[in-house]
């Protein structure tokens, strides 16, 4: 409904109707009905009102469509269509019932009978989903543009095209990818709406650009550790690294498969290659100077199964708005706020390989791949954007903090300040790509029950971890 937010007076499609009814029995109430609704209009904020309002009458305009319809639909607001033989945009996929009511304009004195009948729920549900197909499809007109391509990419590869469920859902058409999958079901966003769970393991994809000194290197520890949790299907080592692949004999051995692949381009994107060989839903990422034990690697696990949409897992960052500059930072500081959970250490769903290789702009990792930094930030942009939503943190790790406060030598590219810097570059270049910052900050952290309580260690779960 119309409202003035001062008077509390209502102004709504009641009032339209009214001002009808009065103009047809009465001039002397009809002047006064619209005398007062205009200086009620014209009194305060026109986008106020909007926002304000439940339902906007959406009558047509000089043709069968109106942009007040537009208008509606960016300020939450459920549009009341009164346009016979108007299509609504992209019908074909959209399923308007959801965000609009479709009245008719031969029957205008049952609008209001019909408005009335609404109830809270599906208001709250119709204003929902008006907000979510004003961001997926028309915010912008690039948008717009994609959404018509591919709509008529559906039409020409029908064999592969997106069902009602992808284009009427979060995250949208434009983000489930149909060369990824037609079964609505294989995307991390609806298994909570089918009923479905991921699987119950996972594949550890460790990135590896340091040669293989002894069985004691990092990389060993970090293999037999990931190798021991009961979630792990296989490990694979990317061998990113200049130097000649070593023999499988260097390698230890372990009780999963474990598969060695020689990166040709030696890039940092390749990390994130939707390489065939994955084939659980969960993918843990880890560089090879990654310190964890195995209970850290199952609880982690247990929290992504709750939370497959997301990034879930150890080391954090946050982004914060430096106004000085204006211009977005980066900072690595130890607070309760975060926004990113660094792929270095993290679980997440193995079709963001897939949608940062085939989505992301060729130029944007390019330029991460010529800097050899930021890939992680801009899997963290990618899935906040998709998701709208934080990553999830779990236990805290001592040792990445220590590792920080110690690496002091040039070596280490964390010591380095042209690598922070780029970072910073990095944060701009991402957000100006998306027109928008997408990541969301929070101050959620999931421990282990009985983490840090005064009780026996033998009646908690993943007893390590207190330890470290």
């Amino acid at each position: 409904m119309f409202f003035c937010t001062k008077t509390k007076k209502k102004y709504g499609v009641v009032t339209i109707f009214r001002l009808l009814y009065y103009y047809c029995t009465g001039p002397v109430y009809f002047l006064t009905s619209l005398l007062s609704f205009c200086f009620c209009v014209c009194r305060y904020d026109y986008q106020e009102l909007l926002h304000n309002s439940s339902f906007c009458l959406v009558p047509r305009g000089r043709r069968l469509g109106s942009f007040r319809f537009l208008e509606a639909l960016q300020a939450a607001c459920i549009p009341v269509i009164l346009s016979n033989g108007w299509e609504l945009p992209f019908s074909e996929v959209i399923d308007w019932r959801k965000a609009a009511i479709i009245g008719d304009e031969r029957l205008l004195l049952q609008v209001p009978s019909i408005t009335r009948s609404v109830g809270r729920d599906r208001i709250l549900a119709l204003r929902q989903q008006t907000q979510f197909l004003w961001d997926a499809y028309f915010s912008s007109v690039a948008k717009i543009v994609l959404t018509t391509l591919e709509i008529i990419q559906d039409r020409v590869d029908s064999h592969v095209s997106r069902n009602h469920l992808l284009w009427n859902s979060l995250p949208g058409g434009l983000y489930a990818l149909p060369q990824f999958s037609t079964d609505p079901a294989q995307f991390p966003f609806y298994y909570a709406k089918l009923g479905k769970s991921p699987s119950q393991q996972f594949t550890a994809v460790i990135h590896t650009v340091t040669p293989l000194q002894s069985q004691i290197s990092p990389v060993v520890k970090l293999i037999i550790a990931v190798a021991k949790s009961k979630f792990c299907a296989q490990i694979v080592v990317l061998w990113n690294c200049d130097k000649p692949l070593p023999p499988r004999n260097k390698w230890p051995s372990t009780s999963v498969p474990l598969t060695v692949i020689q990166g040709h381009t030696k890039m940092m994107t390749s990390r994130f290659f939707p390489h065939e060989v994955v084939l659980t839903d969960a993918v843990l990422s880890l560089d090879e100077d990654s310190v964890l034990s195995t209970n850290e690697v199952d609880f982690a696990f247990i929290v992504w199964q709750s939370f497959p949409e997301r990034i879930v897992g150890y080391p954090a960052r946050s982004h914060y708005w430096d106004s000085s500059r204006s211009r977005w930072g980066y900072t690595s500081k130890w607070t309760n706020d975060y926004s990113m959970v660094l792929t270095g250490a993290a679980f997440y769903h193995r079709y963001y390989h897939f949608l940062f290789t085939h989505y992301v702009p060729a130029n944007l990792r390019t330029t991460v791949d010529r800097l050899a930094n930021c890939e992680d930030i801009l899997m963290n942009f990618l899935v906040s954007a998709v998701t709208k939503q934080p990553p999830i943190k779990v236990t805290q790790k001592k040792q990445y903090k220590e590792t920080m406060m110690t690496q002091g030598s040039k070596a280490s590219r964390w010591a380095d300040p042209d690598h922070f810097a780029q970072r910073q570059t990095c944060m701009n270049a991402f957000s100006h790509w998306l027109g928008f910052m997408p990541l969301v900050h929070s101050q959620m952290r999931l421990d282990p029950v009985l983490f840090r309580d005064q009780v026996s260690i033998l009646r908690k779960k993943y007893r390590d971890i207190e330890r470290l």
